[in-house]
């Protein structure tokens, strides 16, 4: 019996050896341009997304997992982390795809169609259905980038605030206000000076007159303090960017993990956008709690005027698709896609966005 004890005890030790020199440690970075806090996706990042992957690489597999985190630019700046991504500097990161206007052009497809779902966990969703149904979104990424989309988010609803009280569109002509990018051609209709800008430099800029309002929406309107310089905050409903923030991997990074790990990975973002869209829903709710609190004026755009707007870009879908289909990318596919998907959710479109 102490020989066949011995036996299998030396076979045990033999099966277990190598699955514990298997065993490795992996590092993985972490980061976005915004700062967690008062930026709701980099916020998610931070308390779901990290400790989600270190607790399961833990529970479920023989490996460990090392996660170096840096946001509020302390390794990419908002308009760098793509390009952290692909050479490596991040390998994991999340940015809006805003700040990409040319390389990204057509995956800011929701920026092109305005005054969409107003709610953000319907908008994830349906830009979420938009990369199902167009892998090329992805691919595109994957071979001009060397990165994976591993989580999609977005923002919550869009409306306007100022310095300066307001009541039609007329008001607005000749006044300076911020937005990301893309979404600067919705205040261009309305007569209004665009201004490209980013968020860290927004409170700043209103309190000097550099411009006078910001397209924002309410979670990170309060969380920046934008209404102490700019107390007028206008409820447009410009819609909830479903799919404007993305969260990727650089692919080698990915590669090389155990197809284990690589799997806990790609599971995590997608669960990472459920948990995204119901705190962009609660933070918007909250920020426009919290602004009305302050002492913010805080008020509903007149329905006219909201159709005014709406009419006023009712080309600018069409106009979106073929500038994109000019730089060779499925612009209006995408386009069409999206908008017809939001319609089958339910939503009405203010006006009868058409793709050609």
């Amino acid at each position: 019996m102490y020989k066949i004890f011995l036996v299998l005890s030396a076979t045990v030790l033999q099966v277990l050896l190598p699955l514990r020199a298997s065993a490795e440690l992996y590092t993985l970075r972490v980061g976005s341009g915004h700062p967690a806090g008062p930026t709701a996706y980099v916020t998610v990042l931070r308390d779901y997304l990290v400790p989600e992957l270190r607790r399961r690489v833990a529970e479920e597999t023989e490996h460990e997992l090392r996660i170096i985190e840096g946001y509020a630019g302390s390794i990419a700046s908002v308009a760098e982390t793509l390009e952290a991504v692909q050479i490596g500097i991040l390998d994991i990161g999340g940015f809006c795809t805003c700040f990409e206007p040319a390389k990204l052009f057509i995956h800011n497809f929701q920026y092109f169609a305005p005054f969409g779902p107003q709610d953000a966990q319907v908008g994830i969703r349906i830009a979420r259905q938009v990369y199902d149904t167009h892998p090329w979104l992805m691919e595109h990424l994957e071979e001009n980038y060397r990165q994976t989309v591993i989580a999609i988010n977005g923002w919550d609803n869009y409306h306007l605030g100022s310095s300066v009280s307001w009541e039609t569109m007329d008001d607005l002509r000749g006044v300076k206000i911020a937005g990301a990018g893309p979404n600067l051609p919705w205040l261009e209709s309305a007569g209004v000076i665009p201004v490209q800008s980013t968020l860290p430099d927004g409170y700043m800029a209103l309190q000097t007159g550099v411009y006078s309002g910001w397209l924002m929406f309410p979670s990170a309107y309060f969380s920046y303090k934008f209404h102490e310089p700019a107390p007028y905050y206008t409820l447009i409903g410009f819609g909830a960017m479903g799919g404007a923030i993305l969260v990727t991997m650089n692919t080698r990074s990915l590669d090389r993990l155990p197809s284990d790990v690589r799997q806990i990975v790609l599971e995590v973002g997608r669960s990472y956008e459920v948990e995204a869209g119901r705190v962009l829903d609660e933070r918007q709710v909250l920020g426009l709690e919290n602004l009305r609190n302050s002492g913010a004026v805080v008020r509903d755009l007149p329905d006219v005027v909201r159709a005014d707007w709406a009419r006023s870009l009712i080309d600018f879908p069409n106009e979106m698709a073929k500038e994109a289909d000019s730089r060779g990318m499925p612009g209006s596919e995408v386009l069409r896609t999206y908008i017809e998907a939001v319609a089958q959710s339910g939503y009405d479109w203010p006006v009868p966005y058409i793709i050609n």
